[in-house]
């Protein structure tokens, strides 16, 4: 391999290992929207209908198509199966990491960029909010391309930059199938403030060599057939109403760019089916999202970002971006990924402050070196303490609930209790191997070789926290309870709440629902569409089901239960199974009765 390849295989060999080597199951795919998306990109597949996403027969207007396209492509190469819906959103983020490395390796070097793409790779933001089936990595990815490209169009040295400015069109278009308007809005708004701090704004070279309306023309190439069909196959038309409210349908147009993108922002959007979480706390949780390289932002600080020559011209750029993309949400709804398409720019400059080197450089590594030893020290505690606690059933029976925290990605680590780490022993012993690499290469290495470790301990982490999400994967996914329903005699299935509470159960067993007063969140709107299927019903209607003579099956949450048997009665509510604190009953008795879950989620 040609020396001058040799970080980018290294960047692209790391982050296959976290991210295409956490895809495998279980973990199950978890109620809320991982599922969701997995089923509709297999609605998708089974009805041939690649321009209006369903779920349960309700029209789903919310989310552009291309994650949805890419999940249905890899369900027609490997089959329906979870580890093949999570195949693209990994593959996009080691595509993510190598582009980055190549980014920085074009601006600062082969070793900056390198250490770009290792940061990106190894952090903990883009392992968390890969977790899930969202396209933001896929959306950061086509920022990323856009601009660079963008950067490399206005070089005076580039001796291509046609091919650069069709790249942006391309990653422009791409983007808009991806997440929408965000996807030129965030490229555009850095690009902007870019000009402006390098006094390029009002200069006729940048917009020739830059040709924005064949860009955007490109875009609109890409992007428009689907807006188009979508637009058309869901009518009205044109509806421009500011006004958001239930029982209203407007059709694709409206929802999708007033309501879900404009009211959104202005977080005016019904229903409001989302959280959000305190200004401060959306920009400091970034060192956490970019840890453990966050300990290196003060040696960025050091650097020059001077637009004399190219690595200035890179750092600005990048700073550019990354307050564009905080700025820009600070003043909207502030869901933590939200800001995931700033975490290249923040790696870029990581890369490149911890390539310079420096006191802080080394300051940075101690740090990381006295937190790793903390981090171990805290681990063989817990050890220790919960050496002879049994485990009997999941571990949904040690856990507390703490839903006001719940905003918060990390908001269920409050619902821990020195109980539950009895079930967490596998895992938690090797983050402490994570943790004594980390410490010890931190501490003992110099150079390369302890950014190594400290990749190596993050690599090591993330398994680690692959097999903490198995132990958690009835409490997260209810799939025991499909593969219990797969067991039983055909039926009617009913679930208590809205459809995403219990996603995965539907995902797994591919059946549709009846909905008990569960016309809310992000199926309401859907369902006032012409022709919407029937599929919500209320108590009168529950009662009048289940003692029709007809088998039903009914999935609802633990704390629900009380009230459900004050509306049936107990003596024909027999129970199923029950995983993670959701119970599955049916109206008639099972004979033989069917097999439990197994204990911990795990499934035949």
């Amino acid at each position: 391999m040609p020396k001058s390849q040799g970080s980018d295989f290294w960047v692209v060999l790391v982050a296959a290992v976290v991210f295409l080597g956490c895809i495998v199951s279980p973990p199950s795919l978890m109620d809320d929207v991982d599922a969701a998306h997995a089923q509709i990109a297999r609605n998708m597949m089974s009805s041939g209908d690649w321009v209006t996403a369903r779920l349960n027969g309700i029209v789903y207007l919310e989310k552009a198509p291309l994650a949805y396209w890419l999940i249905t492509t890899s369900f027609h190469l490997f089959g329906v199966r979870d580890w093949a819906a999570r195949i693209p959103a990994a593959l996009f983020a080691v595509g993510l990491c190598w582009l980055t490395a190549r980014f920085g390796g074009w601006a600062f070097g082969k070793r900056a960029g390198g250490l770009a793409g290792l940061c990106l790779a190894t952090c903990v933001g883009l392992f968390l909010f890969t977790r899930i089936l969202i396209p933001d990595v896929m959306l950061t990815a086509t920022v990323t391309l856009g601009l660079w490209s963008f950067l490399r169009t206005l070089e005076e040295d580039e001796p291509h930059p046609r091919r650069w400015a069709l790249l942006l069109s391309a990653s422009l278009g791409l983007g808009l199938l991806l997440k929408g308007l965000i996807a030129v809005v965030v490229p555009a708004g850095a690009g902007l403030v870019y000009l402006l701090l390098t006094r390029q704004l009002v200069s006729g070279r940048t917009w020739r060599r830059l040709r924005p309306l064949h860009v955007l023309l490109g875009a609109f190439l890409i992007a428009s057939p689907w807006y188009v069909l979508a637009t058309l196959g869901n009518p009205p038309y044109l509806d421009f109403s500011f006004h958001s409210g239930p029982g209203e349908y407007r059709g694709f147009f409206w929802f999708y760019f007033i309501n879900e993108h404009l009211l959104r922002y202005l977080n005016l959007r019904y229903p409001r089916d989302y959280d959000t979480v305190p200004r401060l706390a959306f920009w400091l949780l970034h060192l956490v999202w970019l840890f453990p390289w966050s300990v290196y932002f003060p040696a960025a600080l050091r650097l020059s970002y001077s637009p004399a020559n190219r690595e200035g011209r890179a750092r600005l750029l990048a700073v550019c971006w990354a307050g564009f993309v905080l700025g820009f949400f600070t003043f909207s709804t502030t869901q933590e990924y939200y800001s995931m398409p700033c975490y290249p720019a923040l790696a870029l400059l990581l890369g490149s402050a911890i390539a310079a080197g420096g006191c802080w450089v080394r300051i940075g590594t101690q740090m990381i070196s006295m937190l790793s030893f903390a981090a171990l020290a805290g681990a063989a505690v817990i050890l220790f303490q919960v050496r002879g606690i049994p485990t009997p059933g999941d571990i949904s029976a040690a856990l507390t609930q703490n839903p006001e925290a719940y905003a918060l990605s990390l908001g269920h680590l409050a619902d821990l209790t020195l109980r539950s780490f009895a079930y967490l022993r596998l895992p938690l012993a090797l983050a402490g191997v994570a943790f004594l690499v980390g410490a010890l290469g931190a501490r003992v290495l110099t150079g390369h070789r302890a950014f190594i470790a400290v990749a190596a301990m993050m690599v090591l982490f993330a398994h680690a926290a692959r097999l903490a999400l198995v132990v958690f994967d009835p409490y997260l996914s209810s799939r025991p309870l499909a593969e219990a329903l797969r067991q039983a005699p055909e039926g009617r299935l009913i679930a208590a709440g809205e459809y995403y509470a219990f996603s995965s159960v539907f995902f797994y067993s591919n059946r549709p629902t009846w909905l008990l007063n569960g016309r809310m969140n992000n199926l309401e709107y859907g369902s006032y569409a012409p022709g919407a299927p029937s599929v919500f019903i209320d108590e009168r209607e529950l009662k009048r089901h289940w003692f029709a003579g007809d088998r039903y099956y009914l999935l609802a949450d633990k704390s629900a239960v009380n009230h459900l048997n004050d509306i049936v009665g107990k003596k024909d509510f027999y129970p199923v199974a029950e995983s993670g604190g959701k119970l599955l009953f049916t109206n008639q008795a099972l004979v033989p009765p069917v097999a439990q879950p197994l204990a911990r989620g795990k499934t035949q």
